[in-house]
This record gives C-alpha cells, sequence and structure tokens, in this order.
C-alpha cells in the first residue's frame, strides 16, 4: 500500500447529492458481495480440512468461528468502508495504510501473524489495482472533484482497492482464527470480489460520467497553478536512471509471457550480428576477388534459419573461432580436429554415459576447478571427459569430441565460470550451484533450446537456485533452511536425473513454491524493520519534546534538589509516554504540562517566603499519575510527594538544612536516541571538502519509489544491494533493508548524496536472472579472446 497519503485540498463546495449517489451505487452491493462470499467460506474451510493434514483442527475451528462471527465479520467489513467515505465527505480522507498499521496503537511491536495479515491485505489490494488501474484513474479524479478537492489518490480514495484490502483485514481480525485460516480467507476474498469489484468501479464511473463529474478531467485544473515541468528525459550517464529490480515487476517470479522467449542478451547480440553480417560478406567478396578463390561461408550467418536456430548457428561459428585462437589450450585438452583423421567423435550416448558417471561422482580435479577462479571449466570438463571415456572401454587418445557437443560443453563451463565469479557465491553456496555443472552440460546435449528458450525448466530452475545461495552465508535461521532446501532440490536432480528433463520442471515448482514462502517471510521481516525504525523514530521525537518543553519551563532557574529530580527523571519520562500513547492533544499530556506549571509556580511561591502553605496539595493526583508510571504506588508515592512538600516548605521558611531529598526512584530507562547505522560510507568521518553533495542528487534520491533498489559499495569495493523500504515521515531519513528484509542502512538524502559523490552508491541495474547474465557474461568474454587476438569481434 501507499507510503504516505496525498494532500487533499478543498477548492469548492462539495457536491452532497453526488456524492450521496456514489455512494449508495458502491457501497450496499459491495457489502452484500462480501456478505454472500463470506457465507460460503465455512463449506470451503471445512474442504480444507479434509485435506489440510496436521492443520485439521484450525480449519475445522476456523469453520465454526466463521459461523459464529458471520455477522460481526461483514458488521466490520461494511464499518471501516463507511468510515472511509464519511472522511471524504468531511474533506478528511482517511489513509487506508493509516488505518491498516494502526498508527494509534503506540509502540508495541506486532505480532508476526498480523504482520502476515496486513500483507495479505496488501497483496488483495495490489491485485485490485492491477487489473482496475485504468478506471481507478479516473475514479480518483472524479470522487476529489464531486468531493471539492484537488485530488485523491490509491491510498485515500475510500472505494479504492487499499481501503477495500483493509476493510478485509478488519473484517477478521476480531476472530480467533489460526494464521494460516486467516490467510486463506484473505486470498478466498481476493479471489472473489475482484470480478465484482471491477464491474462496480466501471459503474461508478460511468454514472459520474453521465451526471457531468468531470467530463474532461484535463481541462479542469485551477488556472491559478501551474502546471510543474517536464521533467527532462534521462541522459545515457545519469546515476538514478530508473531501473526496476525485476524485468517483470508485479509479476510472480517465474511468470513470463508465453510468447516471451529470447532473453536480452540473445537479442542484443543478434542485433549486432546482424549489424556486421554485410560487412563480412563483403570483406569475403574482397578477399575471393584479390585471390581468385571463392567465397566460403566460414563465419557467415546462414541465411534464413528460424530466430532460435540462427542464434545457435552464430553461437557455434563463435565459440568455433575462439577455440581455433585458443588452439594451444585446446590442442592439449586433446579437442582439436587434426589432420590426422584417426581419431573418432564420441557418440551422444557415450557422452551422456560419460557425463552420468562424472555426475554420480565428481572427480577431486573437477571439484577443485569449481572452487578455483583461476581455472577454465569447459577446458576441465573436457578433460574430464575424455580422461573418463576408458571407463567405456574406449581408447582415450583415439576418441575426440563431436563440434556440437564441444560447443555444449564451452557454453555451460563458460557460463558456470561468468556465475561463480561474478555473482556473491562463496563457501557452501558456490559448491552447491557448482555441482549443477555436469548435469547442466547434459541438458545442453538433449536440448539445445536451453541456451535461447527463456522459459526453459532447467534456466528457471537454475535462476531460482541462484537467487537463493547468492549472499547466503546462513546467518539466520531461515537462511539455513533456505540453504538445506537448495541442497535437498540439487541432490535429487543429481541422484534423479538421467535424460528426462521432466525433473526440472518437478524440482522448478516444488522449490518456487518453498522460495515463496521464504519471500513472504522476508516481506515480514521488512516490515517489522520499518515498524521498528519508525518506532525508534517516535521515541526519539517524543523524548526530544518531553526534553524541550522542560528545558523552555527550568531554563535559568535553580530548582531545589528534590523538586528537580522529579521534573527531570519521572515527570519526563511519563510526557514522552503520554506523548507516545496520545500526542500533545491527549489528556495526559495536558495534564503534565499543567502540573509541571503549577510545581514551578509554587517553587517561585516558596521562594517568596509564602508561609503556612500546605504545598503541592492541588497536585496530589496528578503527582500520583507521574509516579505511577514509573512504578511508584502506594505508601512509597506518598513519601516522594512528602519530601517534595518538606523541601519547598523549607526554601519557604530559608531553612535549606530542612531539605528532604526524593526516596530512591525505580531505575527508569528514559528512551534514547535511536543507534547510528553502519552505514557502508561512515560519512561522519569523512572531511569537509567531502561531505559536500550535489543538489540534483539530493532531489534524486527524495523522488526514488520505495521499492527501488541500489548498490552501495564499501570501502574494499564490495558491492551490497539495499532495497528502499520505508521513507520516514518524521525525519524523511530512508531505511534499506538487504535482500534478508533486515535493516541494513538509514540515512538522510544529503547523507546518500555524499555516498554519489565518493562512488560509494549507484543505481542497481537489475538483470534478467542468473542464467541470462551469464550468458551475457560468455558473449564479453568470447570477444574480448577475438579482439586481444587481433579477430573481429562478432559481438
Amino acid at each position: 500500500m501507499s507510503p504516505a497519503q496525498a494532500e487533499f485540498r478543498r477548492e469548492r463546495a462539495p457536491d452532497a447529492t453526488l456524492l450521496a449517489q456514489a455512494r449508495e451505487s458502491f457501497l450496499p452491493a459491495l457489502g452484500e458481495a462480501f456478505s454472500v462470499a463470506v457465507a460460503r467460506y465455512d463449506d470451503v474451510l471445512f474442504d480444507r480440512a479434509e485435506r489440510a493434514g496436521a492443520s485439521q483442527l484450525l480449519f475445522l475451528d476456523g469453520m465454526r468461528e466463521l459461523r459464529r462471527q458471520r455477522e460481526v465479520i461483514v458488521a466490520r467489513f461494511r464499518e471501516h468502508m463507511d468510515r472511509a467515505w464519511r472522511a471524504l465527505e468531511d474533506g478528511e480522507p482517511l489513509s487506508a495504510e493509516g488505518a491498516l498499521s494502526g498508527q494509534e496503537a503506540g509502540l508495541s511491536l506486532v505480532p508476526e501473524h498480523e504482520l502476515e495479515s496486513r500483507l495479505a491485505a496488501r497483496n488483495l489490494a495490489a491485485a485490485l489495482l492491477r487489473e482496475c488501474k485504468e478506471v481507478l484513474a479516473r475514479l480518483d479524479r472524479r470522487l476529489a472533484w464531486i468531493a471539492g478537492g484537488d485530488s485523491l489518490d490509491a491510498d485515500s480514495n475510500p472505494v479504492g482497492p487499499e481501503h477495500i484490502g483493509v476493510a478485509v483485514h478488519q473484517a477478521f481480525s476480531a476472530c480467533e482464527l489460526a494464521p494460516e485460516v486467516r490467510l486463506v480467507l484473505i486470498k478466498l476474498c481476493e479471489r472473489d470480489l475482484a470480478p465484482l469489484v471491477a464491474r462496480l468501479y466501471e459503474g461508478l464511473d460511468q454514472r459520474l460520467v453521465r451526471a457531468g463529474a468531470l467530463n474532461q478531467p484535463q481541462a479542469t485544473r485551477a488556472p491559478d497553478r501551474a502546471p510543474p515541468p517536464p521533467r527532462p528525459a534521462p541522459q545515457a550517464d545519469e546515476l538514478f536512471e530508473r531501473v526496476p529490480e525485476e524485468p517483470n515487476a508485479g509479476r510472480s517470479w517465474s511468470e513470463a509471457p508465453v510468447e516471451d522467449y529470447s532473453p536480452a542478451w540473445a537479442a542484443r547480440f543478434m542485433e549486432r550480428w546482424a549489424g556486421q553480417r554485410s560487412a563480412m560478406e563483403n570483406a569475403a567478396a574482397a578477399a575471393s576477388a584479390a585471390t581468385g578463390a571463392p567465397a566460403g561461408p566460414g563465419g557467415v550467418l546462414p541465411n534464413d534459419p528460424a530466430a532460435q536456430g540462427m542464434l545457435l548457428e552464430a553461437l557455434h561459428h563463435l565459440l568455433e573461432h575462439s577455440r581455433e585462437l585458443r588452439g594451444g589450450a585446446e590442442q592439449a585438452a586433446g579437442t582439436i580436429r587434426n589432420a590426422q583423421g584417426q581419431q573418432r567423435s564420441l557418440s551422444q550416448r557415450e557422452m551422456l554415459s560419460v557425463l552420468s558417471l562424472l555426475q554420480a561422482t565428481p572427480t577431486a580435479t573437477l571439484r577443485a576447478a569449481i572452487g578455483d577462479q583461476q581455472e577454465s571449466l569447459s577446458q576441465r570438463l573436457k578433460s574430464e571427459v575424455l580422461a573418463n571415456a576408458s571407463q567405456l572401454g574406449l581408447d582415450p587418445s583415439s576418441a575426440r569430441l563431436d563440434p556440437k557437443d564441444e560447443d555444449a560443453i564451452d557454453l555451460v563451463g563458460m557460463l558456470f565460470d561468468v556465475l561463480l565469479d561474478e555473482r556473491d557465491l562463496s563457501g557452501r553456496p558456490r559448491e552447491l550451484i557448482g555441482r549443477l555443472v555436469v548435469p547442466f552440460v547434459k541438458v545442453a546435449l538433449l536440448d539445445r533450446r536451453m541456451f535461447v528458450q527463456k522459459t526453459h525448466p532447467a534456466r528457471r530452475l537454475l535462476n531460482a537456485l541462484a537467487e537463493a545461495c547468492e549472499g547466503n552465508q546462513g546467518e539466520s535461521a531461515a537462511e539455513r533452511t533456505l540453504l538445506a532446501k537448495v541442497e535437498e532440490i540439487i541432490e535429487r536432480l543429481v541422484a534423479e536425473f538421467n535424460e528426462n528433463l521432466a525433473i526440472f520442471m518437478t524440482l522448478e515448482e516444488e522449490f518456487r513454491e518453498f522460495l515463496e514462502q521464504h519471500r513472504r517471510r522476508v516481506e515480514i521481516t521488512e516490515r517489522r524493520a520499518a515498524e521498528i525504525q519508525r518506532g525508534q523514530e517516535r521515541l526519539e521525537q517524543a523524548r526530544q519534546r518531553a526534553q524541550a518543553e522542560l528545558e523552555a519551563r527550568v531554563e535559568g532557574v535553580e530548582l531545589p534538589r528534590a523538586i528537580a529530580e522529579f521534573l527531570h527523571n519521572a515527570w519526563q519520562h511519563h510526557v514522552t509516554l503520554a506523548l507516545l500513547r496520545e500526542g500533545d492533544t491527549g489528556d495526559a499530556f495536558v495534564e503534565a504540562m499543567a502540573l509541571a506549571d503549577g510545581m514551578l509556580d509554587e517553587v517561585a511561591e516558596a521562594r517568596s517566603h509564602v508561609a503556612g502553605k500546605d504545598w503541592l496539595q492541588a497536585w496530589h493526583p496528578a503527582l500520583f499519575k507521574v509516579l505511577a508510571s514509573v512504578g511508584l504506588h502506594g505508601d512509597a508515592a506518598s513519601a516522594a510527594i512528602v519530601a517534595m512538600s518538606d523541601t519547598l516548605q523549607a526554601v519557604a521558611t530559608a531553612n535549606p538544612q530542612m531539605e528532604k531529598t526524593l526516596p530512591e526512584l525505580p531505575a527508569v530507562a528514559l528512551p534514547q536516541p535511536a543507534p547510528v547505522e553502519n552505514s557502508p560510507v561512515d560519512v561522519a568521518g569523512l572531511g569537509a571538502e567531502a561531505q559536500e553533495f550535489d543538489n540534483a542528487d539530493v532531489e534524486q534520491i527524495r523522488a526514488l519509489p520505495v521499492g527501488t533498489w541500489l548498490d552501495f559499495i564499501d570501502k574494499e569495493g564490495r558491492v551490497q544491494p539495499g532495497k528502499l523500504s520505508w521513507v520516514s515521515p518524521i525525519s524523511q531519513r530512508l531505511l534499506f533493508v538487504n535482500r534478508r528484509g533486515v535493516r541494513f542502512c538509514v540515512a538522510s538524502a544529503e547523507e546518500l548524496a555524499v555516498m554519489v559523490r565518493m562512488g560509494r552508491l549507484r543505481m542497481h541495474v537489475a538483470d534478467e536472472g542468473a542464467f541470462d547474465a551469464a550468458m551475457q557474461g560468455v558473449i564479453d568474454r568470447l570477444d574480448t579472446v577475438l579482439a586481444t587476438r587481433g579477430a573481429a569481434t562478432l559481438h
């Protein structure tokens, strides 16, 4: 849901008639649809219980609770929707995010099941928003117009998906339901309400159009408000060019358009190849004319093959030319075709048999190559295949690799070289991913489409496993569980994969489900990090306010010791808590201010030697409240009040020796400032010159949407991606979390701009998965080989 609500300003009188018509056309129908849906859910829970295994009793209990509380559930749903609508009519639209987060709930940590329920409500809202984005954009404008305002947004539209999500969350929040049952119910609401809500939106929009509500939305802006200047198009070198973390935002990690088979690296590769094709043909023709020899096809792309075959053929030529340039090394590996004609190519059956042996029992040299960044995996793989051919009764010296099989080994070997070297894979994760090398060579032999089909199950499995392993050192229980699942999947693949590629689809689907559960836990951790940071900042804000209120009253005033101790300890702590719980308009805060002022007035009277007064008598109720807030009750609290009264009497009679000290108060831990984060760049330790920053960078940072990923670079050059998870409405500081959802860095826009200037911060450029990124690295490395050997670069 939206992190903040857009400001709503009334510019004209609301159209009460249209507001009433809009309400009656939407809210009753929505409430009735929710009621009908909930009436069916007890049967759904009963069906789920039959196949819920160990959770059967939870679903049966949920079914009974749902039947018992059905009317309450529906009433709470309607109540929130009505409340949101009334807020719009009053000119103060209700923030859905504020209602969901329960900003009035103080500082108590939210239970995990509550966070899961809120996350499910947000997912419900996101699903509805995706389905109805265009009509909602129109309704935001039309509803704002009839309410007399200038704009609404997703967070403040009273009938928008976000408020519907909040209403669903609150409807079930009062029920005693197991967390998994509650999540099932919210998911059912998403399924059942979505079609009807879409129709209601369209109907409401048409009704408002017929009533003349902002039929020309773009032409109704107030003339005295000039539109903002258009944002200039980002330059190629602009630091904060918008790049999303995921290429298919809003889509499940494994989903891709059915027609999108070609990966991005392949498109770039073929585009460059096609651009150089005519030049290569012209060069070949010129050489033929000069020498009188016919122009051969070597290195020239075939004329009219299908796109995927065309790409594979282009890759074959690139690999073949690269092997020729690396002739010495290839000769040593025994893989160059030579003129003797005494070697025969291994058949595919023989190749697969040798690879199956290596898959089941990898040699020590192959395992060592996986852990050695300096050794070429493709060269080691080819050597191992030829060396292990003897186990099939073949003479390794008389065998060689078929060129197409050699392509497969080269591509897979280089792909894993790039993957292991350029991803954050070390220790156990590197070892686990390395065990996939031999199975993927077998896949490449059986189905070369793996290299060109984005939806191939083998590459999807590799993408998911690499994502789970990257940067995962098992530091938390969740990470260790994830690594254990990765190991289980790889063990099963190594044990069960023969020549049937269906195992990749099975394992990918199983691991996808597990990874989605892990991501949900990460989202909950991220939410908790934001709530903790918000709580810390509210604590600090309240502490500073309480301290400022006290300092404003006692500045230049010499207080008796007992009074000073009370105000600086118990009273300041009480005010801090009052601000946190109720704000500065609450009764507790107002009473505390009156108490401090009254006590200081009595101190002034005592210094004027007023005699015979019963000191602090009028303030006893307030004093007892303050002392109770720090754990002092009954006789102990009375003794503290007597000590302060006696002290004022001693001041009035000018007998300082008669002043009393307060009884020892319970240890009170006053809120402390939020801890300083270990930022990847120590801004405070930089020199004055280095702390300068570009205001343009500051503005760009402030404009970053929540969910943006940045790369933080530490002093050793290590890159650590961080996701913008929350922006404080109090301090405007930005909270970043790592891939585990754990708080990673909290900094102001100015501090981050300093990091940009120091080269320690940049925009995170997302790739299309580990497989595609590694393939692009393979092409780049082959280009480098060709360029350094004086060959024409093909990419």
